[in-house]
């Protein structure tokens, strides 16, 4: 990676927008172009600056990160948008996966982990937690013990390579370890993951993450077994 990369941040609490900010200057390849105390501002920010990264929070007034990240993938108007988020807002991760998020990280998150992210994001190897993953879909299949229909019907049409990439992407690998795992290039595997994508109908590689637990493909506990 060569370049400097163009950031903008965005949260309602000033404190944590100064702590991202400073942490994020501190990488001499990175620029915070722009910063945003809700969904609106950063939805203009991006339209704006054209950034590579949005570090967006969840949970913001006038219009919340959600709807944010829609607005901007939808508009092309940054590579990705990595949220970031506390505990308390599991519950709306699997929309923001849904929304195109790139990935998700904790607000105590040191600087070393922020900088890792948001390099992953600008790779398209976004950086999934498939702890974090793993814990939310599995209370949300917990509720529901039923795998959705058309999430199946399209887990069905992915070959046995892409459902062997599919396996990597739930545990976080980035295309080059997928590489390695798999004894395939590079060039390759980011072609098996944007099929999985068209196919899953997923915005994003945590996205598609999602789609291997609710079509059933993962099946939570007895260490994650991968369905047929």
């Amino acid at each position: 990676m060569s370049g400097t990369i163009t950031i903008v941040v965005a949260d309602d609490q000033p404190v944590i927008l100064f702590g991202i900010r400073a942490m994020l200057e501190y990488e001499t390849d990175f620029t915070v172009v722009a910063t945003a105390a809700n969904g609106r501002l950063a939805v203009e920010a991006a339209a704006e600056h054209r950034p590579d990264v949005v570090v967006m929070d969840i949970r913001m007034p006038e219009l919340d990160g959600i709807a944010a990240t829609r607005r901007i993938l939808d508009a092309q108007t940054a590579g990705a948008v990595l949220m970031i988020t506390t505990f308390d807002d599991e519950e709306y991760l699997l929309d923001s996966a849904r929304a195109g998020a790139s990935g998700f990280l904790l607000k105590d998150a040191g600087a070393d982990v922020l900088a890792a992210a948001v390099r992953s994001a600008v790779r398209g190897d976004a950086l999934i937690d498939p702890a974090m993953t793993r814990g939310l879909l599995q209370r949300r299949i917990d509720a529901t013990r039923v795998s959705d229909p058309v999430k199946t019907a399209q887990l069905d049409t992915l070959t046995e390579r892409e459902r062997d990439v599919l396996a990597a992407l739930v545990d976080g690998l980035s295309n080059l370890e997928i590489a390695g795992r798999l004894f395939m290039s590079e060039g390759t595997v980011k072609s098996h993951v944007s099929a999985i994508l068209a196919k899953s109908e997923s915005r994003s590689r945590v996205g598609a993450a999602v789609f291997a637990y609710e079509s059933g493909f993962v099946v939570p506990g007895e260490g994650d077994r991968r369905g047929a």
